[in-house]
């Protein structure tokens, strides 16, 4: 089954924004989901990350928007921001989507 890239998102967070102008920019088809319109995805989000924490990007696959494996958990008290779970990455720079995606074969170097 052919993975993808789902972006749970909020429009007024910046890094949302940032995150939606790098996808676009290298190309990287992703489904968008306004977790402040869709509350089953906000739970979703508070469930993987502990809180409404924008971005969260995962690796999907088929139809799916939720990751095509469990996220790897976070060490209690650690900040998802910019931690690779593997599945999911949550609030990442730029430079860190890049190699994220890359490592999952969604980017070319």
């Amino acid at each position: 089954m052919s993975k993808r890239v789902v972006v749970y998102m909020s429009p007024w967070c910046g890094t949302s924004t940032n995150t939606r102008r790098a996808l676009t920019e290298w190309s990287v088809p992703a489904e968008y989901i306004n977790i402040k319109e869709d509350r089953a995805a906000a739970a979703r989000v508070r469930n993987w990350v502990g809180f409404e924490s924008v971005p969260t990007v995962v690796i999907a696959e088929g139809e799916s928007v939720e990751p095509f494996e469990p996220p790897a958990p976070l060490p209690a008290g650690t900040s998802p921001r910019g931690v690779d779970r593997g599945s999911m990455l949550t609030e990442a720079s730029t430079d860190k989507l890049r190699e994220w995606l890359v490592k999952h074969g969604l980017l070319a170097e």
